[in-house]
């Protein structure tokens, strides 16, 4: 499979250097809008393709796109790549709204090409493991995922510069670009919430800085605990009335542990990845190698839409593209 790169930050570095460990694809293109950063990027992973315009990207040998652009953008760039019949793996949070991710979804199944939010936590082998051991500790009664990381642009909006990380006219705010990991798992293990309580901090410019979903079922809570202006120190924690899960890391876990109510401790065998972004690479090119066009991520990324929509309304966090709603 012949991938084509849209952004050239960090995280399509990683992404880039992922590619080198999963032999169906190879990094083909890259589209920037400067042909100096363009070249920079393709200069330093050795990608012999670059493009300033997005159409002659798209109408190049490429298969498939990888977006990293700001969320904003994604619908969009999406959509014009899959008219093209190319497949789209997107970087989350995949859409600024329920409508827009709805709507990206349609366009895969018109064109007959997958769509793929690019959410590490769903092709992990550790929260698999987290699935295999739940009944071990019992009837589950809360579960808390924290994501909190400083953000390294922070310093520099302390100072008073606000880079696109801070901005929130670029659809930004910390549930889309750190909760989202929190709230979308939970999701996936636990299906949609009967009932939403969110509360947020905002920074001095609007944009949310840190926030709490609380997330009611049946016979149970979540929480997701997010923020950009603060680490974590807690793990991440499935509380079952026989003993607790505990995980390090949400984005990228580093180890699973179970904790019984006796006080005793089973570690499970889990070998985190350098990067794990290999994982939700090569699902892509089975997916697509599979021609599965309607796979269960759909809904994942679909009910994680609508919690952060619910959560964001609550708090008063509005972008552009919710005018159209």
């Amino acid at each position: 499979m012949k991938l084509g790169v849209v952004g050239t930050n960090f995280i399509s570095d990683w992404l880039t250097e992922a590619a080198g460990q999963v032999p169906e694809v190879a990094v083909h293109a890259v589209y920037s809008r400067k042909q100096e950063t363009g070249d920079t990027f393709a200069g330093k992973h050795n990608i012999a393709n670059v493009y300033t315009d997005y159409e002659e990207f798209l109408q190049s040998d490429i298969d498939a796109v990888y977006i990293a652009t700001p969320t904003y953008a994604h619908c969009p760039q999406a959509l014009k790549a899959m008219e093209y019949k190319k497949h789209v793996l997107c970087e989350k949070i995949m859409a600024v709204n329920e409508k827009e991710a709805s709507e990206m979804f349609r366009c895969a199944q018109k064109n007959e090409v997958v769509l793929l939010e690019a959410m590490r936590p769903d092709f992990d082998p550790a929260f698999d493991l987290v699935k295999e051991h739940l009944r071990k500790i019992g009837k589950l009664r809360r579960v808390t995922l924290e994501y909190c990381q400083y953000s390294s642009r922070y310093n520099r909006f302390r100072q008073g510069e606000v880079l696109n990380a801070f901005n929130p006219e670029l659809s930004n705010a910390a549930i889309m670009d750190i909760g989202v990991y929190c709230i979308h798992t939970l999701v996936r293990l636990l299906g949609m919430p009967e009932e939403i309580k969110a509360f947020s901090t905002k920074l001095k410019n609007g944009f949310e800085g840190s926030g709490v979903v609380l997330m009611q079922y049946h016979d149970m809570m979540a929480e997701a605990i997010y923020s950009k202006i603060t680490d974590s120190v807690n793990p991440s924690i499935f509380l079952g009335e026989e003993g607790s899960i505990l995980i390090e890391g949400v984005a990228k876990p580093q180890s699973v542990e179970i904790i019984y109510r006796d006080g005793s401790r089973e570690k499970i065998s889990y070998t985190p990845a350098d990067n794990n972004m290999v994982y939700e690479l090569r699902e892509f090119a089975r997916l697509i190698s599979e021609k599965c066009t309607r796979h269960p991520y759909r809904e994942y990324s679909l009910d994680t839409a609508r919690v952060v929509d619910e959560a964001r309304r609550q708090n008063g966090i509005v972008f552009q593209a919710d005018a159209v709603l």
